[in-house]
């Protein structure tokens, strides 16, 4: 299963490297799970194409997955997965149908 990133998933990212210096190192595992098909997370409705969202622990923060991260990933077709967002739930409490579809639409008519 090939990865890819979104341009919005790897600003998150480094903006969130920032103050939490353990994300990369948590987030890691779930990626090598999904880089092997282990498709994880809870199907978002209302989206019209196969997007999950997926809760992983924040090492920095003693809350586990409840207050942990949250990646919302978009499943292209049975061997592509992009990566569209990540977002710590203590600095956000979701992410929008609407803005999970404008960064899908970004990364189609960039590609």
């Amino acid at each position: 299963m090939q990865i890819k990133y979104t341009r919005e998933f790897k600003r998150r990212l480094k903006t969130l490297g920032k103050k939490y210096r353990k994300i990369k190192h948590d987030i890691q595992p779930v990626l090598s799970k999904l880089q092997q098909g282990d498709l994880a997370g809870d199907k978002i409705q209302g989206i019209g194409t196969a997007v999950f969202k997926l809760r992983v622990k924040n090492s920095d923060i003693p809350t586990g997955k409840r207050g942990g991260y949250r990646i919302i990933y978009w499943l292209k077709n049975s061997d592509e997965i992009i990566l569209i967002s990540i977002y710590a739930k203590t600095m956000q409490i979701d992410i929008s149908d609407r803005e999970i579809i404008d960064i899908i639409q970004a990364f189609d008519n960039k590609v």
